[in-house]
């Protein structure tokens, strides 16, 4: 069953993108990612354009955010003035982001730069998953050292500024959160990602914030950033498709039921190497699709 996609200007199986919904949900539940890494590349390679691939990604990720956020709230685990914070160095790296990407779609090389960014991106990401993963499991009959302290001051937290974060006990310039938000809200805005699991090693290693909160700050963070990139999206670059976006939470509202419950089961460095090796198969796609000449070569000229 095709049903067509307005904006993408395209028809597209039904089944095939719940279908894809629904995986992007279970990856979601089994290894705790927000899954938008994953799936604006699977859209690509499933023939839907980049620009409308990154662009409709916000409103599946503002979605799923939203309640992971209302979960948090019942426990307390969300520190507002550090998501504040955030959100405001996420608006102004999500204006500067679909600033660059409308240029981009002007100049038309946005396919060029989304497919290439992402090969990048996976394969640094993949590589350093996977090889953190297996280090995990090769020392795991070792003794287990004694733990050193996850974050320690530097001379960033001597900047200007200063701020208390009472929920996060913190007392720190508000430029390194600032600046921390701004870089989700670009990677948001340029490759349609939610960024959290960028976002949480960086405020637990850089901001220095305790476990307890993060998530749920991130999350504050994310909703904000994704309703902020969606409506800029829609807006300056017309790369929204609701339909698109609709037909995806449906899927994944299923699908990250199953793999909550399937992720109990395994251990978290073995989630942690799988996931590792799904992002660098799709970034082997994505580059080989790259290299490899199209199947229907053609060309333009002016007579």
């Amino acid at each position: 069953m095709d049903i067509y996609l307005p904006v993408a200007e395209m028809s597209v199986n039904l089944f095939w993108v719940l279908g894809l919904g629904g995986v992007i949900g279970f990856l979601s539940g089994l290894f705790g990612v927000g899954g938008g890494f994953l799936l604006t590349p699977m859209l690509i390679l499933m023939g839907i354009p980049p620009a409308v691939a990154v662009g409709s990604q916000a409103a599946q990720i503002l979605a799923s955010s939203v309640s992971g956020v209302l979960a948090n709230l019942r426990r307390r685990a969300v520190d507002f003035r550090m998501g504040w914070v955030l959100v405001a160095g996420g608006t102004i790296g999500s204006a500067a982001g679909v600033g660059l990407f409308n240029l981009l779609m002007r100049l038309g090389q946005i396919d060029a730069f989304v497919s290439i960014a992402y090969v990048l991106f996976l394969g640094i990401v993949g590589t350093l998953m996977f090889a953190e993963s297996l280090s995990v499991i090769l020392h795991s009959r070792r003794p287990t050292p004694r733990r050193r302290r996850l974050h320690q001051h530097n001379w960033m937290h001597g900047l200007p500024f200063k701020m208390r974060f009472p929920e996060s006990r913190l007392y720190i310039s508000a430029l390194m959160p600032l600046l921390v938000g701004a870089f989700g809200g670009l990677l948001a805005a340029i490759l349609g990602i939610g960024g959290g699991f960028v976002m949480v090693p960086a405020m637990i290693y850089l901001i220095g914030m305790p476990t307890a909160v993060v998530i749920g700050t991130s999350l504050f963070q994310i909703c904000f950033v994704a309703a902020i990139t969606g409506f800029l999206h829609a807006y300056n670059n017309h790369s929204v498709d609701i339909l698109l976006a609709l037909l995806l939470i449906a899927g994944g509202v299923v699908g990250v039921q199953f793999g909550s419950r399937f992720g109990g089961r395994l251990k978290a460095e073995h989630t942690r190497i799988l996931l590792a090796l799904l992002v660098l198969l799709v970034c082997a796609k994505l580059a080989y699709d790259l290299i490899v000449p199209p199947r229907d070569l053609y060309s333009i000229t002016v007579t």
